[in-house]
């Protein structure tokens, strides 16, 4: 056990060093797709050119977690649309600038006056497929029921999107796909699906050579782009609200529409694309810090350390103990086996979700995630250990006039070791796999080149993130090799293999 309270103790310091010599600069965050990247970097370099220290924290998933963080303090800033707001944040609420900004005001929020762009929704069908079958409208759509729905799954789930729509428009299609909006244009392309949903200022509309289905009965709603921010900041950072507020009326559909593109289509960095828009538009120099490959790499590889390393640790210090306990108390283990198994079976981006409200976003929410993930494997090994010893080793050692406590500690858990470490080996290895989905909600890691190589159909960024995960996970499994010869007695691990 030497090794795991080493191990524990050296993680749980570089999380404290971490925060121990972190500032506190203003944050801002940003969704999960190009756009919102490129107006989060906006906002962070107009932020540091006004001399305050701004970081911006992308791609931090969906609307949600994005509007729960910013309530939380986790994030100050963050770029919303009009129609989202009103429809998802604080339904019910007119679309008139003054009552939005007054419903957000009691949740301690303000917003800026629209940037200039309306990004609303639209359904998008190939060209050829729309001159094939005559679809110039939504409702064009209801004579073709055959034709193969792909959405978002926000789009899927949102109350003012394909509910609404489907019954707007009675809509009799039952083959609909929920999947990320970047894999549903190359699914589209690819002849996939045939109907996929569409922001407005999107660059692959034409790239994709995609026709625009007209709203015929006016769904969607006006989505104007604005920065949400706290309140709170007007104290802390008013230089930053100021700099921010220099965007409104200024970014037009077409702007809009050529950064995406240089973004996505030419694969030109997202910080590089904002640096040249506020150079031209305001003559700021902002020079982005872009880190090398290599620099990346080491960042990401501490991160995922981090992540796998306490979480495990955390995992190896409950989870014995309670495969103890089933063991000494069946029906109490029945009980601990029940638990841990249904957390388990929780899907990992769901309870990532789960934790935000308690936890914000970040590092924290995922290593209890994966804390949590760990505790099955080894409950069960510790248990399946020590009750797979010979009746007659029990025997010998109450012959012998042992304690139940030193039984325990001395006999029957150094020969559960190998069961031990093998449920330990599990737990790490499918930590390693699990933690890059914390990048969804800001905790870095390889899970953050993954989802940005998705996004921009880069995988030369997915293979830096993938890789090393794959190499970590095959160095966990033969550390906790090497692990085991030191450990387990020879005769033990003889044993074992026989």
């Amino acid at each position: 056990m030497t090794v795991f309270r080493a191990a524990f103790i050296f993680c749980v310091t570089i999380v404290i060093a971490t925060s121990a010599f972190a500032t506190e600069p203003v944050r801002v965050g940003s969704k999960a797709f190009t756009e919102s990247v490129v107006l989060g970097e906006l906002a962070t370099q107009l932020g540091n050119n006004a001399g305050v220290p701004t970081i911006h924290r992308s791609q931090l998933g969906g609307t949600r977690v994005l509007w729960e963080a910013l309530l939380a303090g986790q994030i100050d800033i963050y770029p919303e649309y009009t129609g989202t707001i009103i429809q998802e944040l604080i339904p019910g609420t007119p679309q008139d600038a003054q009552t939005i900004e007054d419903a957000l005001r009691r949740h301690g929020i303000g917003m800026t006056r629209p940037l200039g762009f309306n990004d609303t929704y639209a359904l998008g069908v190939p060209e050829t497929l729309a001159r094939q079958l005559s679809l110039r409208s939504i409702s064009d759509l209801r004579q073709h029921p055959a034709l193969r729905f792909g959405f978002s799954n926000e789009f899927l789930d949102r109350k003012d999107t394909w509910p609404v729509l489907k019954t707007v428009y009675a809509l009799p299609q039952s083959n609909v796909r929920g999947l990320d909006h970047d894999l549903a244009y190359r699914a589209i392309s690819s002849g996939s699906i045939d109907v996929m949903d569409l922001y407005s200022t999107d660059a692959e509309i034409d790239y994709y050579h995609l026709c625009v289905l007209d709203d015929d009965r006016h769904v969607f709603s006006a989505y104007e782009a604005v920065y949400l921010y706290r309140l709170d900041l007007r104290d802390r950072a008013p230089a930053v609200i100021k700099a921010i507020t220099r965007l409104e009326g200024t970014i037009d559909a077409s702007h809009m529409i050529e950064m995406n593109a240089l973004s996505k289509l030419r694969k030109v960095p997202e910080a590089d694309v904002a640096s040249q828009f506020l150079f031209t538009r305001f003559q700021i120099n902002s020079t982005p810090q872009v880190q090398s490959m290599t620099v990346q790499l080491l960042l990401r590889t501490c991160e995922h350390l981090q992540l796998v390393g306490v979480s495990l640790t955390a995992s190896i210090i409950v989870a014995i103990p309670l495969g103890v306990l089933a063991f000494l108390w069946p029906r109490v283990g029945q009980i601990i086996l029940a638990v841990v198994s249904v957390i388990y079976t929780i899907p990992s981006l769901a309870l990532l979700v789960f934790m935000i409200p308690l936890l914000g976003i970040g590092t924290w929410p995922a290593i209890v995630a994966l804390f949590l993930y760990g505790l099955l494997p080894i409950v069960r090994n510790t248990l399946a250990g020590l009750s797979g010893i010979a009746p007659g080793l029990r025997e010998s050692a109450i012959v012998l006039g042992l304690s139940p406590i030193a039984r325990l500690l001395k006999i029957e858990l150094p020969l559960a070791t190998p069961s031990i470490l093998a449920g330990i080996k599990t737990a790490a290895v499918i930590n390693v796999g699990t933690a890059t989905i914390g990048a969804l909600i800001g905790a870095g890691g390889y899970g953050q080149p993954i989802l940005t190589g998705i996004r921009l159909a880069d995988n030369r960024l997915i293979l830096l993130g993938a890789v090393p995960a794959a190499i970590l996970a095959l160095l966990v499994q033969g550390g906790f090799g090497l692990l085991e010869r030191c450990v387990v007695p020879r005769g033990l691990r003889i044993k074992s293999r026989s």
